[in-house]
């Protein structure tokens, strides 16, 4: 099966997601990203995303290595939520194409 759509715009915009709701260090995103698309991503997919964010100042990180989102970090994100839901906004009646498949369990 050919695969058009692959996610790896998405990464970026997760990542951010992700830490709105909790601090997290770059192991713990890659194990709820794999939780998401069912394979773990690569540390040379994920901290090239981290020092991308933290050098745009969209995310800091503590003595700890836990990242968390600044405030621009939000107001990106909620930009991002904002046009994401422009173009999705059928988003609903997408899922309908995938109701019968066992590897979109809810």
């Amino acid at each position: 099966m050919r695969h058009c759509c692959d996610m790896r715009g998405f990464l970026s915009y997760l990542v951010l997601w992700m830490l709105k709701h909790h601090k997290m260090n770059g192991a713990q995103i890659a194990k709820e990203l794999e939780k998401r698309k069912g394979s773990k991503p690569s540390p040379g997919t994920i901290y090239p995303v981290l020092k991308e964010l933290k050098e745009d100042g969209l995310i800091d990180s503590d003595d700890n290595k836990e990242y968390s989102l600044t405030n621009k970090g939000e107001e990106e994100l909620i930009s991002a939520c904002t046009l994401f839901c422009r173009q999705f906004h059928d988003f609903h009646d997408m899922l309908e194409c995938c109701k019968d498949d066992p590897s979109t369990e809810r």
